[in-house]
């Protein structure tokens, strides 16, 4: 895809995309994370930001006190982006971009499922419900491919 049609993606969200099953903070968020979704399966590539990206800045446009500006985030963020860098065996960083095909998006659900994220998720309060649908094998989620169960 062209330049234009990247997904600009903050740090956390390369991990919540993994067991996205259509929940979250409010109507917009759940509009916001599954067209990012739907984009990104279709093969836009994510350029990775800082603060608010195509999935939360709505938000932040609408709500007097979005949860994209709650202190965990940016440290979320961070922790995020060190452990995915750790697992590609290189530096991810704000202004990177990353398509992420099947072959990455099975190697980040095997390594999420197997606790390897779990630093970057301790401060999120949808961890629980993720754990479960990574240990159901990812069932019903949105960001998926074709041998993804149904």
């Amino acid at each position: 895809m062209a330049e234009k049609d990247a997904v600009r993606l903050r740090g956390h969200h390369l991990l919540c995309l993994l067991t996205y099953k259509g929940l979250g903070y409010s109507p917009e968020f759940v509009a916001g994370m599954t067209a990012t979704a739907a984009r990104l399966v279709a093969g836009a590539t994510a350029e990775i930001v800082e603060g608010p990206d195509d999935i939360c800045e709505p938000l932040c446009r609408a709500e007097e006190h979005p949860h994209c500006h709650e202190a965990t985030v940016p440290e979320r963020d961070r922790r995020a982006l060190s452990l995915v860098s750790s697992l590609l065996g290189r530096p991810l960083k704000s202004g990177d971009r990353l398509a992420i095909e099947e072959e990455l998006r099975g190697r980040l659900r095997s390594a999420y499922r197997d606790g390897a994220f779990e630093a970057a998720c301790a401060l999120c309060e949808w961890q629980p419900l993720c754990r479960d649908i990574a240990a159901d094998g990812y069932r019903g989620t949105l960001f998926r491919s074709a041998h993804d169960p149904v």
